[in-house]
């Protein structure tokens, strides 16, 4: 009797080992009942708190929805901060990352991205005062940049002689521009036209006509979750195929928005 209760509980143990071993994220987030989704929370109009019911919307944010919609969960938001998008997401406190996530080699060798969602241009943002008109004027100049993000890492690679000022949020680095203590503010051309139509009574901003850079954005994703991402990017390639994502898009960013543009980019993998 004693080998026969050991034998069931080594077959119990290994049959548990066995489920540990064959479970997935995608599994697990469908067992849970929900998704939880790192987004910035600080970045109209990919995700920011609605200003009458304080929750936090955007474009971001309903692309997570469908992704939650499609798995049958429930969708839980988790604010984080620029440069703690991918240790979030590595840690395993969030599922997925919506979170203006551009893609780089770099990225690619920690996290895995789903295919692109949205393709920003990175601009650069001076003072209209400032006489500078393009990016050849830059050397030797102090440009801000979001703490982490690729708008750093493009002013530190492509503008190697300018002094980069970092912070960890947009009103910070927006601050530094119009009290005159950098000369430039580089981040998404969308971000970018936002802050100039905000400072046009206070201190006229003016954008530099030229891409410093264009970049394309994934949802962030732990390696090696190939069930998971296989179910993102289906859910992707679904949403461009029948017209919804021109939607979700329009609605954010399209006529009608403060930013007033089209969509010209393809719901497609990202090659790095």
């Amino acid at each position: 009797m004693k080998f026969a209760a050991t034998m069931s509980l080594a077959t119990a143990l290994a049959g548990m080992l066995v489920g540990a071993a064959n479970a997935d994220q995608l599994a697990d987030i469908k067992a849970r009942g929900k998704l939880i989704c790192g987004t910035l929370g600080t970045a109209e109009p990919f995700s920011f708190q609605h200003p009458q019911t304080r929750q936090i919307v955007g474009y971001d944010v309903d692309i997570c929805q469908k992704v939650a919609d499609s798995l049958g969960v429930s969708l839980e938001l988790k604010p984080i901060a620029v440069e703690a998008r991918i240790p979030e997401l590595i840690q395993g406190r969030v599922d997925i990352l919506a979170a203006n996530l551009g893609y780089t080699p770099e990225r690619a060798q920690q996290i895995d991205f789903s295919y692109s969602y949205f393709v920003s241009q990175q601009k650069v943002m001076v003072t209209k005062e400032s006489g500078l008109t393009t990016l050849d004027q830059l050397g030797g100049k102090k440009i801000t940049a979001l703490k982490g993000s690729t708008s750093e890492q493009g002013v530190r690679r492509l503008i190697p002689t300018a002094e980069t000022v970092t912070f960890q949020d947009t009103s910070a680095a927006y601050l530094a521009l119009v009290q005159d203590k950098v000369d430039a503010f580089c981040a998404s051309e969308l971000l970018l036209v936002k802050l100039r139509q905000q400072s046009a009574a206070r201190v006229p901003l003016a954008m530099i006509e030229a891409s410093l850079f264009v970049e394309p954005w994934g949802l962030g994703l732990r390696k090696g979750e190939t069930a998971l991402k296989d179910h993102v990017n289906g859910v992707l390639a679904k949403l461009s195929a029948s017209g919804e994502i021109d939607q979700v898009f329009s609605k954010w960013l399209g006529e009608g928005t403060v930013f007033n543009i089209k969509r010209d980019f393809a719901i497609e993998e990202i090659k790095g």
